[in-house]
């Protein structure tokens, strides 16, 4: 029986505080047609379709109250509504955004229901509830669905579109205090609160960030020598323009040292230990491409040249006065096993990691021989060992870094 589509009669994107919740929602109306009389468990398949698709529908609670609720709810009947419901959620959730509130309620006319969910910017609740839409009518048509490449298209809105991370952690810590916010642009500038005690934030940066304090941060060389005129040691180091002055500075500075762009972020371009000849040059490439890109010009780069300092690395958040976070960085390694290359052992071994993705919702990244930056920089980490992508180290070689 091949069951008829289930219309959408409208969509409406409510930004504001709302009567369902306080947070931005999409809010849809659908009539169920003739699938108002064929709930989840009358339908051959359906229930099998949906769980092979979206596995991780198990951890939506429902209004069971605990894992696998949701699941319950379909083995024991429930109509459409709800299912698109929770599926748009889940593809939500899938493409890295938050989207954990939801509801589903009959109105007046039987068979039509108002469909509710939290979504973080009206293209993407559009776009998921759209998806969800297709793919509970696949499930209860027998239909393939392509999940993964659904779930890339939101990926991409999600980038594009939705607050950045640092923004979005501010965003939420001012909803759980009950202080409300408005987003002025399809950027991350956010405005906190209203009236005369209203504050604005820019990712990471507040109104109150000084200008000159972001400009010195920006440039590591003026950092250092301000540093140290306060009496705070720092590694000796320099700038340099061209590959000759790098390794002319290296063996000054003496072997081995930390190459990086002089103006640049999240390690980007960062080559670490670096004892060669050859490393240095190619280090100092790496960076110049790096700080090539933030200038936008490929002459008089600045590249900077320090001693390499052994030991553990640590970042510090410190809020006003007070240290209020701290990590310790983590080298990334594979071990050889005598039939997989460097390329199969990352994938096996690192990229498997939940931690690690390819959107910046994830605190770790995927590492991958890509044309980037961080492609180039893994491939140049493993090239000073002697290895390539496509190598493959035996089982004496333990503990092989490769970023």
């Amino acid at each position: 029986m091949a069951f008829q589509d289930i219309q959408i009669l409208r969509i409406n994107y409510l930004r504001g505080p709302n009567i369902w919740t306080y947070r931005p929602i999409i809010e849809a109306l659908i009539d169920l047609g003739e699938m108002e009389d064929h709930p989840s468990n009358s339908i051959e398949g359906f229930n099998d379709r949906v769980n092979a698709w979206l596995p991780g529908l198990v951890e939506h609670h429902c209004g069971v109250g605990h894992r696998g609720g949701f699941l319950t709810r379909l083995v024991g009947g429930t109509w459409m509504g709800h299912i698109i419901e929770h599926v748009s959620i889940e593809l939500q959730l899938l493409a890295g955004a938050r989207a954990e509130f939801g509801k589903a309620r009959e109105i007046s006319k039987r068979g039509v229901y108002k469909v509710v969910f939290r979504t973080e910017h009206e293209t993407l609740g559009r776009a998921s509830f759209k998806a969800a839409h297709r793919l509970v009518m696949c499930a209860a048509n027998n239909l393939p669905f392509d999940v993964a490449a659904t779930v890339e298209e939101l990926k991409a809105i999600v980038d594009v579109l939705c607050l950045g991370p640092s923004t979005a952690c501010i965003v939420d810590a001012a909803m759980e205090r009950k202080t409300p916010f408005i987003r002025l642009t399809e950027g991350n500038l956010v405005q906190l609160g209203y009236g005369s005690r209203q504050r604005r934030i820019w990712t990471a940066e507040t109104d109150r960030t000084s200008a000159i304090a972001e400009s010195i941060s920006s440039d590591k060389d003026l950092t250092k020598r301000l540093l140290t005129q306060c009496g705070i040691p720092v590694p000796e180091g320099r700038i340099v323009t061209s590959a000759d002055q790098a390794w002319e500075v290296s063996q000054d500075i003496g072997l081995p040292v930390a190459i990086k762009p002089a103006d640049g972020n999240r390690g980007r371009g960062v080559s670490l230990n670096v004892d060669t000849e050859e490393g240095v040059r190619a280090a100092w490439l790496a960076a110049h491409t790096v700080g090539a890109g933030w200038s936008g010009s490929e002459e008089n780069v600045p590249v900077l040249i320090e001693r390499y300092i052994k030991g553990e690395e640590h970042r510090v958040l410190v809020v006003g006065d007070r240290v209020v976070a701290a990590t310790q960085g983590e080298t990334a390694y594979v071990v050889g096993d005598g039939v997989s290359t460097v390329e199969q052992l990352i994938e096996s071994q690192i990229n498997t990691d939940p931690r690690r993705g390819e959107s910046e919702i994830f605190p770790l990244d995927v590492i991958k021989f890509s044309n980037s930056s961080r492609g180039e920089m893994t491939l140049l980490e493993i090239q000073r060992q002697g290895l390539e992508p496509a190598s493959v180290p035996d089982k004496a070689h333990k503990k092989i870094p490769v970023k």
